[in-house]
């Protein structure tokens, strides 16, 4: 039961070319920050990343688009990655942009076992491009498929040795559900304790969901954007 890996690169081992990751976060709230960096210092190419949003330039998944390691983004929000939209222009990587809640919840379907489901968000546009489609109730809705991935990479708070999370506020945001539905998830944590130590009635992911955990080091927790008032 004790899922605990030693270091970064121990929890990313079997991650291989052309593999498909679903990476949790939202902008910069509640990435896996040590997890991402390691893959940077690899030589991982052609990675399928499934993300609410691409990083920015210099930190996130803007990491390992510098270094080319992404051939796909299946996402929801690019707008904050200038390497993103230069390789998107120039035909260098292939997007698949996702409404918000379509992402979530073809990610949670994945998790769940459900193969599709209908929405109303996108028909009439071209997202719903060699989609089917049905009438119900007098109201047009797509067809959407679940997602998956070979490895699901998540960040949490608090982590027990038998992989028991609790996400921080707003960073679980896609983190609980990526958690679900990747063949491997390996999570990151600020804090590992032993298993019992969590109450059960706060754990937001059961350790069954998770293979592999370990203590991260060094967060930065950067803002992605600041607005700031000066009082004249």
């Amino acid at each position: 039961m004790n899922k605990v890996v030693n270091s970064v690169e121990e929890a990313i081992q079997g991650i291989k070319d052309n593999m498909t990751l679903m990476v949790g976060g939202f902008g910069l709230c509640g990435i896996p920050e040590n997890s991402i960096k390691a893959l940077a210092k690899t030589n991982i190419k052609g990675l399928c990343c499934i993300s609410n949003n691409a990083g920015v330039d210099d930190f996130g998944l803007g990491l390992l688009l510098k270094n080319r390691q992404i051939r796909k983004m299946i996402s929801s929000y690019v707008g904050e990655n200038a390497e993103f939209e230069r390789q998107l222009l120039n035909g260098e990587l292939e997007v698949e942009l996702i409404p918000q809640g379509t992402l979530a919840e073809r990610v949670r379907a994945g998790g769940a076992g459900i193969p599709a489901f209908f929405v109303p968000a996108g028909y009439g546009t071209e997202v719903a491009n060699g989609k089917e489609f049905r009438e119900f109730d007098g109201k047009m809705y797509l067809m959407e498929t679940a997602l998956h991935a070979d490895f699901s990479i998540v960040k949490a708070w608090k982590g027990d040795t038998h992989g028991n999370l609790i996400y921080r506020h707003t960073a679980n945001n896609f983190n609980e559900v990526m958690a679900t539905a990747g063949k491997i998830t390996i999570a990151e944590v600020e804090e590992l304790v032993p298993a019992g130590e969590l109450d059960p009635n706060c754990i937001h992911t059961p350790g069954i969901f998770v293979q592999r955990i370990f203590q991260g080091k060094a967060y930065e927790k950067r803002i992605e954007q600041r607005t700031i008032t000066h009082n004249s």
